[in-house]
């Protein structure tokens, strides 16, 4: 039997880590051993996954086999669509002004701010009582 070729892509989006592995195939998207749809069930969520793949006109093209761990479902989502855009890219360099441009290659370096010393969260503050 011979060895089946794949694509790697890591994604990354605030504590969320997503392992992406692009094969040939017809389209499925697997999250976890889990269709994305039953994780996902959100239509901007399912938005977020797609928009490497049809972007690059690649929908049809590849079966997508995701890892995912930490952060939330958000998270999660943008996790997966960084993986998959840079999976997308080892296997054919010439969609990289494409995905440059709707900006899947960046990785989204916004996460959450500590809580400060005598602050209730990160930035507010106890009611000031002037008497």
């Amino acid at each position: 039997m011979a060895k089946q070729e794949y694509f790697y892509g890591t994604g990354r989006r605030k504590s969320a880590v997503a392992q992406v592995r692009l094969l040939p195939g017809n389209g499925s998207i697997i999250v976890n051993g889990v269709p994305y749809e039953e994780l996902f069930p959100g239509l901007e969520h399912h938005r977020t996954i797609m928009q490497p793949l049809l972007v690059t006109d690649s929908a049809g093209k590849y079966n997508v086999m995701v890892k995912v761990a930490g952060g939330g479902v958000s998270g999660q989502s943008g996790a997966i669509s960084h993986g998959i855009a840079r999976a997308l890219l080892k296997a054919d360099e010439n969609l990289k002004p494409v995905l440059r441009q709707n900006g899947l290659l960046t990785r989204d370096s916004r996460v959450k701010e500590r809580k400060k010393v005598g602050l209730k969260r990160a930035r507010k503050a106890p009611q000031y009582t002037k008497r």
